[in-house]
């Protein structure tokens, strides 16, 4: 029976180490110098087995690190360990040795022959290939690969694979044999073995099919048979299977949750507490928030309070000279908001004069430092230095000078934007006067408006209030009769008073209607008075386009009268008019401007070079207009084809000489 695979306490799939199997069944495992191409009637060495089944260790089969023929590198390992120096047999090497003297002190010696307790190996280098050995089975033997060939293909790992393949199984195999060999790697879940010797196995756990892949590359005899269905050589290779891949979305399903119930945990500790809940409105509530809106410390919390209370609705004819004077407290608090602005703002002024008259004494004073270095750096004093001190003294006068540079310029800088503002402030344009004035009259009258609203609304409150106080006289007794009248006159004069107020109001606001509208009528006058000069400019324009049109006409006829004397006398003027194939001033310079171009590459040119030489002069002239006005004047220009097959091309040339004797 195959044991050790599962109390290993590395993985075979990730270490080098050479495997090393031990069991109280029987098992042993041994070096033997069989390979495979071994003969099998040769005599193997094999470790004795007591008749009880217990396995034990052989010096002669254990990796050392160090030679047990010297004892007293032995017995300074051990002392090392903390352990007293025994022998193998169990002798102690050292008999006066003190435990408190070795690393673990308080411990009692510890023999290493004890059970449960291994000598450990010395850690195997990584680059040195792992060797594999017999293993013993009881009724099979598993004989390692050729430590020469190449490591045993494997497919791709499937995700959360716990199925393995095992492939070239003898025939005569049984589950029984399998379960013994593959069992020592892990708990074996599930076996279907097949006809054709293979079959697949199904561990507990992902790791146990890495030590059964270890197994991979073995040949397999049962007992000590030779027989050809008694023998194979194992092939372990990774399988797929549903229930693996369906454990293993179910534990990725899983960690996801998790990983998401630890993200809303994250964010839930992260998020900013909520606000602290607002009180409903009362009476005794209402007192409160008023008196700490009287108060700076507690204001922020105070309006908060108030705009809550206004959204929710809680303002009535009841609640509404309570919620005024609320209102009228916060507009008060205004003042203080400025107050202390412009205390703020004059703290930096101050600020920013003591910072400038420091910098001005800063400036002073380098300014007499720079004096003291270029009174040094004089013949008279300047002599008398070493190299060492006039290098010295260069260096700082430089440093001294930059220096002094730099907060000049930063003085300098605060002055100029002094400057600006005061000249920003001064300099005005009289338009700009004029619409803020305009600007400040519709303010004004927004804000008389707005007052005008606020006092009917008042107004309003009074007469509910005066409807309320009538009502409760009726229920009242008679002897709060008389404080009721006295409030209803009170309550009268109030409203004769404010109706005195809201007509003053309504005048000042009819007053500044008027202003208005007549600020518009200015507006209206001026903007007529600049259209009228507008017209008159353009008229005095077209007047002088319409004498240079006749001036430039004249030139003309006398130019054509000219030129119709020297060339036809028989044909009027008007036919040569009407039939030239230039019909503008800016074509007649184009065909001159080409005819010039021309005249002066003999040999003819591309209408695309021309265009570029055109396009300098002008960006508006395109392609198509040169070559249509071209192609109309043919007596003038003629186009020709130059070049053979592939390098043809069209060039244009100047013929008006030629067109001249021919016309």
């Amino acid at each position: 029976m195959l044991a050790g695979l599962s109390h290993l306490s590395f993985d075979p799939a990730s270490n080098n180490k050479s495997l090393q199997f031990s069991s109280t069944a029987g098992l042993q495992v041994s070096e033997s110098p069989a390979e495979n191409g071994s003969d099998p009637g040769k005599k193997r060495k094999r470790a004795n087995v007591p008749p009880d089944g217990g396995g034990n260790l052989s010096p002669d089969s254990i990796p050392m690190g160090l030679p047990m023929s010297d004892p007293t590198a032995w017995a300074t390992a051990m002392n090392n360990l903390g352990m007293a120096p025994m022998g193998m047999t169990g002798q102690p090497l050292l008999p006066d040795f003190d435990p408190a003297l070795g690393m673990m002190t308080g411990i009692p010696p510890i023999n290493p022959m004890m059970p449960g307790l291994g000598i450990v190996p010395p850690p195997i280098p990584p680059d040195m290939p792992a060797v594999k050995e017999i293993i013993h089975c009881k009724s099979c033997t598993l004989f390692p690969p050729n430590p020469h060939l190449p490591p045993p293909a494997t497919r791709e790992r499937p995700p959360g694979c716990k199925t393995v393949f095992v492939g070239g199984l003898p025939e005569n195999g049984t589950e029984q044999i399998i379960m013994e060999v593959f069992e020592q790697c892990g708990e074996v879940i599930a076996i279907r073995k097949s006809k054709k010797n293979f079959c697949h196995i199904r561990f507990a756990e992902e790791f146990m099919v890495d030590k059964a892949l270890y197994l991979s590359g073995y040949r397999i005899r049962l007992g000590s048979s030779t027989d050809k269905k008694d023998t194979g050589r194992l092939h372990v290779d990774f399988a797929q299977a549903r229930d693996d891949l369906y454990e293993w979305e179910c534990k990725q399903r899983m960690l996801a949750r998790e990983e998401r119930h630890r993200r809303r945990l994250e964010e839930e500790r992260f998020r900013p507490p909520s606000p602290p809940p607002v009180v409903h409105y009362s009476d005794h509530e209402c007192s409160v928030v008023a008196e700490k809106l009287k108060d700076d410390t507690k204001f922020l919390e105070a309006i908060q309070t108030l705009l809550t209370w206004i959204e929710r609705g809680e303002v009535n004819r009841r609640t509404a000279n309570n919620f005024y004077s609320m209102i009228q407290s916060a507009n008060s608090h205004i003042r203080r908001l400025v107050n202390e602005k412009a205390a703020h703002e004059k703290e930096m002024e101050e600020a920013k004069e003591k910072f400038k008259l420091a910098l001005s004494g800063i400036l002073v004073q380098f300014e007499q430092i720079v004096a003291v270095y270029h009174s040094a750096s004089k013949q008279k004093a300047w002599d008398h230095f070493t190299k060492a001190q006039r290098k010295n003294i260069s260096v700082w006068c430089k440093q001294a000078e930059e220096i002094r540079n730099i907060h000049n310029d930063e003085l300098m800088g605060i002055r100029r934007e002094e400057e600006m503002e005061m000249s920003d402030e001064e300099i005005e344009d009289p338009s700009e006067m004029k619409e803020t004035e305009e600007s400040a009259l519709v303010s004004q009258v927004e804000a008389l408006k707005e007052e005008n609203d606020s006092l009917r609304w008042q107004l309003d409150a009074y007469r509910n209030e005066v409807e309320l106080l009538k009502q409760e006289q009726g229920k009242a007794s008679r002897d709060e009769d008389t404080t009721k009248e006295q409030q209803m006159k009170l309550l009268q004069q109030a409203l004769q008073g404010m109706q005195k107020h809201l007509l003053k109001v309504q005048d000042e606001y009819k007053k500044r209607e008027a202003e208005l509208e007549k600020v518009r009528e200015d507006k209206l006058k001026i903007e007529t008075l600049l259209e009228n000069l507008k017209e008159q400019q353009s008229m005095a324009d077209e007047e002088d386009k319409e004498r240079d049109a006749v001036d430039c006409q004249g030139n003309e006829s006398t130019s054509s009268r000219v030129c119709a004397c020297s060339q036809e006398k028989e044909c009027p003027v008007e036919k040569t008019l009407s039939n030239s194939p230039v019909k503008s001033e800016r074509e007649v310079l184009l065909v001159g401007i080409i005819s010039t171009f021309l005249h002066v590459h003999p040999f003819g040119a591309s209408i695309e070079y021309i265009c570029s030489y055109l396009q300098r002069l002008d960006s508006k002239i395109c392609t198509a207009e040169v070559e249509v006005l071209m192609t109309r004047l043919q007596n003038t220009f003629r186009q020709e084809l130059s070049g053979v097959g592939a390098s043809l091309e069209k060039r244009w040339k100047f013929c008006g000489f030629d067109g001249l004797k021919m016309t």
